[in-house]
């Protein structure tokens, strides 16, 4: 019973149960209504195509990003670092918008190029983390900290320094970009098909990879066992390299999406915390790329519902983050409680 994909469900359905009475528990003591939350977070995501339509606008980073960590983490990399290449996908877009602000090239080819030096420079900074892992010995968790925070800095200095505006320096950001450096969104809403058709290719590539080839194999093989996979003649560091490459690179394309797609231009949080919460959702799909999509999704509704509890109820949106958090806790929970009872049965 235990055993196998029904098992596996019934574990992740309590979990599910359990994260949403935890949370009903919590807004219990405060005085709050759970259905009146669970309901208005509701209608808040999915209550017009308008607000759909911004719920789509987070999941696209956010399934980018998801997809770029399921490499890392099929490598046995934990790539806490890529918040940071989110952010450096941004500034490098943001640099080649501003290098072709006088361009007479057509307004596509420059997007393209822009979105382009986007995965160069999520993909650059993520090689910052594997060198340190690979050749300096640090854990490339405590490495991609350091470089999340160096991110954070060098953003906030080219806004208030070399990018800022004319005359003055503001927390909006840098100068927007002309219309035409934006890609096309559909009329009256903030989605663009094409940010949306980028990220689900994204993940389409990464489950081939993962799932259809041999160097998705090879990959797996360094992350279930390190030592292994190099005495059967696999280049090992070569490989966790890839892994931090490729991530980048679509944790860069996130960064990209954020400043063509939705705020056209450099802002200080342009990473809107997608990187730890895409570790979040790699996470609760037990690194199985089939389902990013649908948790995804659901991550990024809870996200974008929850703006509707201040407003309705005078509860802190952070509601959504509690939620997002304890369901994750107690899915792992339940995945170390189905493994246990599994050997036994």
């Amino acid at each position: 019973m235990l055993k196998g994909r029904g098992g596996g469900f019934l574990f992740q359905l309590i979990a599910l149960l359990l994260a949403f009475g935890f949370v009903s528990l919590i807004l219990l003591s405060v005085n709050a209504s759970p259905v009146d939350a669970y309901k208005n977070m509701f209608t808040g995501s999915f209550g017009s195509m308008r607000k759909f339509a911004e719920v789509l606008v987070a999941f696209v980073p956010l399934l980018l990003v998801t997809a770029g960590l399921l490499v890392t983490f099929s490598s046995g990399l934990w790539n806490i670092g890529v918040e940071g290449q989110v952010v450096l996908g941004a500034i490098a877009t943001t640099w080649v918008f501003r290098y072709f602000l006088e361009s007479s090239l057509h307004p596509a080819v420059i997007i393209t190029l822009a979105i382009l030096g986007g995965m160069i420079g999520g993909a650059i900074w993520a090689s910052f983390t594997g060198l340190l892992k690979v050749f300096g010995g640090v854990n490339e968790i405590f490495g991609g900290l350091g470089l999340n925070f160096v991110s954070t800095a060098l953003t906030i200095y080219l806004i208030f320094g070399p990018w800022k505006r004319p005359g003055v320096a503001s927390m909006s950001g840098t100068v927007p970009f002309p219309a035409e450096f934006s890609l096309s969104q559909l009329a009256e809403l903030r989605i663009s098909p094409w940010a949306l058709g980028i990220a689900l290719v994204g993940i389409v590539i990464v489950y081939f990879i993962l799932q259809g080839t041999y160097f998705g194999l090879r990959l797996k093989a360094v992350g279930k066992n390190f030592r292994a996979a190099y005495l059967l003649g696999i280049p090992t560091w070569q490989y966790s390299m890839y892994s931090f490459l490729i991530c980048g690179a679509l944790a860069g394309a996130a960064g990209a999406m954020q400043v063509a797609a939705v705020y056209h231009r450099l802002i200080p949080s342009i990473s809107s915390g997608y990187g730890y919460l895409g570790l979040m959702v790699a996470m609760l799909i037990n690194y199985k790329a089939v389902f990013a999509i649908p948790v995804a999704l659901f991550f990024a509704a809870l996200n974008i519902g929850s703006i509707q509890l201040p407003i309705l109820m005078k509860l802190d949106s952070s509601l959504s983050g509690v939620l997002q958090g304890v369901l994750v806790l107690f899915v792992l929970l339940a995945e170390g409680a189905r493994q246990k009872f599994s050997k036994k049965a």
